[in-house]
C-alpha cells in the first residue's frame, strides 16, 4: 500500500489552488472548517452565514476577500436576500453547504430533555433542535443544483430517528434525489475518529444520483499527524486538578476512562478519539495528549483535526479548542467535496 505521508496544505497553498469554476455559500459556518474543504476542492465561498461572534472572528481572519459573512440569526435571512448579494438567480448555484448545531442529537449530551427548549449554545442561549427546517427552507428559496449537510452521528440513533425522517423527507419534497450516509473521518485522511452523518441532495432535473466519497485504504495515526511539528505547550494545559492527573496516570495510552466522562489517553499508533468542543476548558475531561499529563496543545489539535498549521484562531485556548471541536474536519469535508464535483457537478456539464 502506498501511504503517503499526512500533510494539511497551508493557506497560502490554498489560496493558490485554481477555482474548479462552482460557487458554494456555507450555511452555520463556524470558523470555516468546511469552507477550507470546499477551497481545498476548488470552489469559491460567495457568502456564508455565522452567528456566534467568536466564531465569526476566526472565520475573517482567513477568509478570501469576495467572501461575505452575513452574522445574522438564519431564522432572519431571506434566501432573496442571499442570491442578491452573490448576484445569481433561483436555481444558479452550484452548493448549498450546511452544518445546523448538532448538541441537542449528540450522544454526548442529553438529548431529548432539550428538544423545543432554548439553551446554552456556545457563547449564546437558542433552540437549536429545529435549525434544519430553516436550512431547508433556504434550499427551497435558493434551489441550488446540490446540497450537503452535515450533524452528529447521534441523529440516526435512539429517539432522534423520528427527526431524521423528518429531515430527508423535507428535503426530497424540495424536488432533490437525497441520500443520506455516517461517514468517519479517520478513513478520509483526518488523524481522528470523528464519524458524522452527511446529507447529500441532488436537483430532481439534473438527473443524477448523490455519491459520496470511499474510504481511503489507510488512516494516519498521532504519529505520523505531529511529524515535524513546531510545538508551543502552554503550562496551563497540563493538569491541575490531582484526581484527573491520578487517573490519567492509570489509563494505559488509547484507553477510556471509567470515572471522568470523556477523559481518554490517546494512543501514538491510532487515530485521536473524538475531539469535543469544550474540550479546552480545565474542569472538562477530553482527549488527552499520550505520554504527558496534559491536555493537547492548540498546534497538536490543528493537526489531529486537518487544519493548516498557519490557520490563525482567534480568542482564549478554550474558545480556540472550541472552534476546532466543532468544525468539519477540512481534509474530510475536501474529499465530499471534490466526489461532489467530480461525480455530479462535472457531469452537469457533459
Amino acid at each position: 500500500m502506498n501511504k503517503p505521508s499526512y500533510k494539511v496544505w497551508s493557506m497560502d497553498e490554498i489560496r493558490r489552488i485554481p477555482w474548479n469554476g462552482y460557487n458554494a455559500i456555507s450555511t452555520f459556518s463556524g470558523c470555516g472548517g468546511s469552507s477550507l474543504g470546499y477551497r481545498m476542492a476548488g470552489f469559491r465561498i460567495l457568502w456564508v452565514n455565522e452567528f456566534i461572534p467568536a466564531a465569526q472572528k476566526t472565520y475573517l481572519a482567513n477568509c478570501e476577500p469576495y467572501t461575505y459573512l452575513d452574522p445574522r440569526d438564519i431564522r432572519e435571512i431571506k434566501p432573496e436576500e442571499i442570491l442578491t448579494k452573490i448576484n445569481l438567480a433561483r436555481g444558479e448555484l452550484d452548493l448549498l453547504d450546511g452544518s445546523p448545531p448538532c448538541s441537542s442529537f449528540s450522544t454526548c449530551g442529553r438529548r431529548e430533555s432539550g428538544w423545543g427548549k432554548v439553551k446554552q449554545y456556545s457563547e449564546t442561549k437558542q433552540r437549536t433542535d429545529d435549525l434544519f427546517v430553516e436550512y431547508i427552507r433556504l434550499i427551497k428559496g435558493i434551489y441550488p443544483k446540490v446540497f450537503v449537510a452535515e450533524n452528529v452521528s447521534g441523529l440516526v440513533k435512539g429517539k432522534a430517528k423520528g427527526y431524521f425522517l423528518d429531515i430527508l423527507q423535507a428535503m426530497k419534497s424540495c424536488n432533490y434525489r437525497v441520500r443520506c450516509q455516517l461517514l468517519d473521518a479517520k478513513w478520509l485522511g483526518v488523524p481522528q475518529a470523528r464519524l458524522r452523518t452527511i446529507f447529500i441532495g441532488v436537483r430532481n432535473d439534473l438527473h443524477l444520483d448523490p455519491v459520496f466519497p470511499k474510504p481511503l485504504p489507510y488512516q494516519y495515526t498521532l504519529r505520523e499527524a505531529f511529524a515535524n511539528l513546531i510545538n508551543d505547550v502552554p503550562p496551563e494545559i497540563y493538569f491541575n486538578n490531582y484526581a484527573i492527573y491520578k487517573n490519567w496516570q492509570r489509563l494505559m495510552p488509547g484507553e477510556k476512562s471509567n470515572k471522568n466522562f470523556n477523559l481518554w489517553r490517546t494512543h501514538f499508533d491510532r487515530p485521536c478519539p473524538t475531539v469535543v468542543a469544550l474540550g479546552g476548558e480545565v474542569s472538562i475531561s477530553s482527549v488527552t495528549h499520550p505520554s504527558e499529563p496534559r491536555k493537547f496543545s492548540i498546534p497538536e489539535l490543528k493537526r489531529i483535526c486537518s487544519f493548516p498549521d498557519d490557520f490563525i484562531l482567534t480568542g482564549s485556548f478554550p474558545q480556540q479548542w472550541e472552534r476546532l471541536g466543532r468544525a468539519v474536519p477540512p481534509v474530510m469535508m475536501y474529499h465530499i467535496a471534490d466526489t461532489v464535483r467530480r461525480e455530479i457537478l462535472d457531469k452537469t456539464r457533459r
